[in-house]
């Protein structure tokens, strides 16, 4: 087993982890060093040679040329007379260098060797992958799916790396086969029994982020910032933007002509549906946007509770409040404040809470949590819808009916 042959399988090996070539000299270098210390004692008369073009290696013992019967030390010195017999030049006070060969360490040492020599590239490389996917953290990636699992899909990237994409952070609808591409964000790298674990994410706000800087060139190149984003991966998302030049229209930008930009975006993730508002400091105007489409009569704040009591037309409520409150629930996210929706009561209307005297109080808060908070707006629906709302029997939501219908005779 010759030095050509050691090396030139790790040249192989390195190539494959994609380590850089002064890393591995340097590693090399060392393992062999601590190799010839074991072997001799010490590694300072030695010159370790690596070409890294041809891949191979050559290690030269230096010693000294002393009398016959002198040497003390056969590691460092060689007599007049041997050296004679390889080059009859040589005299007395000058270094001879002669080569190792690899043979002459033993075959244990060598194995020894080879061992220590992975154990050391494989560390390497895991700390270079710690390293990389330590500065990628917030970086979308694109990796193709290798095994699906019940809480966790393994991603492998561009150079065969294990990536981790925790069930938690999938979007529900994500329905992943072996061998399917995948974009997702780094999320965090972490070490885990000294192998380090690379977790993605799709359901992260900074996901969407991303995808609209790829997808708006404005947003990449900073004419357009995205001030907050609101989300409930699958379904819906706010996004509040503002732009640094009057005459872009942010919310145009990132929409694109007839939908272009964030159709891509929506497709990605899965059909969410995207809502983009221009930002503002005013935050009864921000409000207002955030619980479009629904158009506001008015808006009382608190800043000290953080909340606003909003006030709309019988219409505008459903459209406020959004198919499973999600429209509402991502407003609160986006405003940070609490709000409540209420309907606007008319003149010739009145207030379920009027009623407490004939109607038990549980049954006007289920309306009311319904969106039914004037007897007005109990009348214009049918008995099943009444009942169903106020999850009442048939016979009770008419005697809720009648009560109210009584105001108005």
């Amino acid at each position: 087993m010759d030095n050509l042959n050691l090396i030139s399988n790790f040249a192989e090996f390195k190539e494959l982890k994609n380590i850089d070539k002064s890393t591995m000299i340097g590693v090399l270098e060392d393992v062999f060093r601590h190799a010839l210390e074991k072997q001799y004692g010490t590694d300072h008369n030695f010159d370790v040679i690596i070409n890294p073009e041809k891949g191979d290696l050559e290690i030269w013992r230096n010693r000294t040329v002393v009398e016959d019967g002198a040497v003390v030390d056969k590691n460092a010195e060689i007599a007049v007379s041997e050296v004679k017999l390889i080059d009859p030049t040589y005299e007395v006070g000058d270094e001879y260098s002669d080569e190792i060969k690899m043979a002459s360490f033993g075959r244990r040492a060598v194995l020894s060797l080879r061992q220590n020599l992975a154990s050391r590239i494989l560390d390497l490389e895991k700390a270079n992958l710690y390293e990389k996917y330590s500065q990628k953290v917030g970086e979308i990636i694109t990796g193709e799916v290798y095994q699906v699992w019940k809480r966790e899909v393994l991603i492998l990237d561009d150079d065969e790396n294990e990536l981790i994409l925790p069930k938690a952070e999938q979007i529900p609808n994500d329905f992943y086969r072996k061998g399917d591409s995948i974009k997702a964000i780094v999320k965090s790298v972490e070490m885990n029994n000294n192998q380090p674990r690379i977790i993605l994410s799709r359901t992260a706000n900074q996901f969407l982020e991303r995808l609209f800087e790829q997808e708006v060139p404005e947003i990449y190149d900073g004419l357009i910032t995205i001030k907050k984003i609101a989300r409930i991966p699958g379904e819906r998302a706010k996004v509040a933007v503002e732009s640094y030049d009057d005459r872009i229209d942010p919310v145009g930008a990132c929409v694109g002509m007839k939908g272009s930009r964030i159709y891509t975006v929506v497709k990605e993730l899965r059909n969410e549906n995207i809502d983009v508002v221009n930002y503002t400091t005013n935050t009864q105007l921000m409000i207002q946007r955030s619980l479009n489409p629904a158009k506001i009569s008015s808006i009382t704040i608190d800043e000290e509770t953080k909340t606003a009591t909003v006030y709309l037309k019988p219409d505008q409520v459903s459209l406020a409040i959004g198919k499973g409150g999600l429209n509402i629930r991502l407003s609160k996210l986006l405003t940070g404040y609490d709000i409540d929706v209420y309907r606007e009561v008319e003149e010739e209307d009145v207030a379920l809470t009027e009623f407490s005297d004939e109607i038990e109080k549980w049954i006007i808060d289920a309306l009311k949590a319904a969106g039914c908070d004037t007897a007005k707006s109990v009348l214009e629906l049918p008995i099943e819808e009444v009942a169903r709302r106020g999850d009442l029997e048939l016979e009770q939501a008419q005697q809720v009916v009648d009560i109210l219908k009584a105001e108005f005779e």
